[in-house]
């Protein structure tokens, strides 16, 4: 008896952990059924990828990370739009709004690169500049070994360079015990624990609310875990060594970099990656927030961007 009390009182703990603090709606907050409303498909091989295509003029390119999508960036569309440009934000394939087919190396960094080239192509796009967080990184290095003349001007943002400075809040071996956690997200059992400990990690104040946590809760709750469960068993044990891409990058770089972030940390590296990357000093910028820098700080990223593409 006391262990059936013990499992109910588990279960109600993990399905009352909201993973947001403010309940407070901002005024004109975008809900994630507008955001999906606006997105388009692209059909790949694979799968259907979903994209915001918005704006008219040269073109900046938004990619997310693990286990984000481009919902990580709905509050950057409006100043990047209204600023001149045309915005693309792909769901990456298993992420967001996008299909999470079966598959393990579906979604290695040699597919997504794949796959947002082919987007690109589809769309008559032959270069554009480049913004990328998290995992987003792996997949732009790959892009970049791909199809090295496609970036005309490279941001980072809180991304996957190097080794020293990757430390992520989640390794699994590939197997059983990984799956069952895979599953657990998607069936509401641990995804409020996940999202918690994601915002309490990722951002100085979690201030998020109910509809800012509906577009990451969503995705999962529809099954978007088997790219996850890659990046979480694979990616995060064998990170692929990109230094040969790093050698070549003659395009303009910046680096926009909440300096707090615990999961990837620029200081260990940035020497490595500022000379690797032939960043000017100028152009790298810390910022007062931890790994969701787009949460807080998307007004100052979006001017800080606009500033570096227009020199």
């Amino acid at each position: 008896m006391q262990k059936f009390f013990v499992l109910i009182l588990t279960g109600i703990l993990l399905f009352s952990c909201k993973p947001y603090e403010n309940t407070k709606i901002r005024k004109n907050q975008i809900t994630y059924e507008d955001f999906r409303a606006d997105q388009r498909l692209f059909p790949t091989d694979d799968g259907l990828i979903k994209y915001v295509d918005q704006g008219k003029g040269p073109v900046i390119v938004l990619l997310h990370g693990v286990p984000t999508s481009g919902w990580l960036y709905r509050k950057m569309i409006k100043p990047l739009v209204d600023s001149g440009y045309r915005v693309i934000i792909p769901d990456m394939l298993g992420y967001g709004s996008s299909d999470s087919p079966d598959g393990f190396e579906l979604y290695n960094a040699e597919n997504h690169a794949k796959r947002l080239l082919e987007l690109m192509a589809s769309l008559g796009i032959e270069k554009w500049s480049h913004v990328m967080h998290d995992a987003g990184g792996l997949w732009t290095w790959e892009l970049m070994r791909q199809a090295p003349d496609k970036i005309e001007k490279l941001i980072v943002l809180n991304t996957i360079i190097y080794e020293e400075g990757f430390y992520p809040p989640v390794r699994m071996k590939p197997g059983g015990m990984a799956k069952t956690a895979m599953w657990a997200y998607r069936n509401g059992v641990s995804t409020n624990t996940l999202l918690k400990s994601l915002f309490k990690q990722g951002l100085k104040e979690n201030t998020l609310n109910s509809i800012d946590v509906e577009g990451y809760k969503t995705p999962l709750l529809e099954g978007k875990t088997k790219a996850m469960y890659y990046f979480f068993s694979q990616t995060c044990n064998e990170l692929p060594d990109y230094s040969d891409v790093f050698e070549n990058v003659t395009v303009p770089v910046s680096v926009i970099w909440g300096i707090h972030d615990t999961m990837l940390q620029w200081p260990p590296q940035q020497t490595r990656a500022a000379n690797a990357l032939n960043v000017k000093n100028e152009d790298i910028h810390i910022i007062d927030e931890k790994h969701f820098i787009q949460e807080t700080k998307a007004e100052e990223i979006s001017y800080k961007i606009l500033d570096f593409i227009r020199k």
